[in-house]
């Protein structure tokens, strides 16, 4: 008697979150909403940026709500410049891209061309923790919102830059219009009362934790 036709394996759960999470890294980021929704980014999958992961991203922007519009975003850890494109899209006026990675930073240029918004973008390379040694010229006719979202592995109490990383923070802060909102990402590794300034406000959103400074 022939043997019945086994069973097609059931997907590992424990291991699809891991592998749907390569999966998002290895692809070019998407926008999620405002005018470029659903336009890929130009992306190279080298190990040197990590874009924030979708829902992530989303939830920032829900939190942020109308603060975006006719705001200057700062994307200081800019990578595929993620952030950034989602604010333009969202109505930011205009976006200013740091990024230390001079190849990364080009590909970034060439979202900008491709998204056509490269009128409303100024793309800088450079190592953004020199900041509070010496602020750049930014406008200051218009609230800023910034995001702070750099490698994890900096706000460990070990990192030999998490000292610069948060007088980057407070510089930043500092500097910012009234009416500007400081954004950091970050994971369980960062305790919210060592960021500086504040009253901060948290929100989870696994696995990374938002951390929000609203200026006056």
């Amino acid at each position: 008697m022939p043997r019945p036709p086994r069973r097609p394996a059931r997907p590992n759960s424990a291991s699809a979150p891991a592998e749907n999470a390569d999966t998002e890294a290895a692809s070019p980021p998407r926008i999620i909403g405002g005018d470029l929704r659903r336009r890929r980014l130009a992306h190279s999958p080298d190990g040197r940026t990590r874009p924030m992961k979708d829902r992530v991203r989303e939830t920032l922007f829900d939190l942020l709500g109308t603060d975006v519009r006719r705001a200057l975003a700062l994307d200081l850890f800019a990578g595929t410049g993620a952030l950034g494109f989602e604010a333009l899209s969202r109505g930011a006026a205009k976006a200013v891209f740091v990024e230390r990675h001079f190849p990364t930073a080009d590909t970034i240029r060439r979202s900008a061309t491709e998204l056509d918004v490269a009128d409303r973008c100024d793309i800088r390379a450079g190592d953004v923790l020199l900041w509070p040694r010496r602020m750049p010229d930014l406008p200051r006719d218009l609230p800023w919102i910034v995001f702070v979202s750099p490698p994890w592995a900096f706000f460990e109490a070990d990192h030999p830059r998490r000292g610069d990383l948060f007088a980057l923070i407070e510089a930043v802060a500092r500097a910012a219009p009234s009416g500007s909102v400081v954004a950091v990402e970050g994971d369980t590794s960062l305790d919210p009362l060592d960021l500086p300034i504040g009253p901060w406000e948290s929100r989870p959103v696994p696995p990374a934790i938002l951390h929000f400074l609203r200026l006056p």
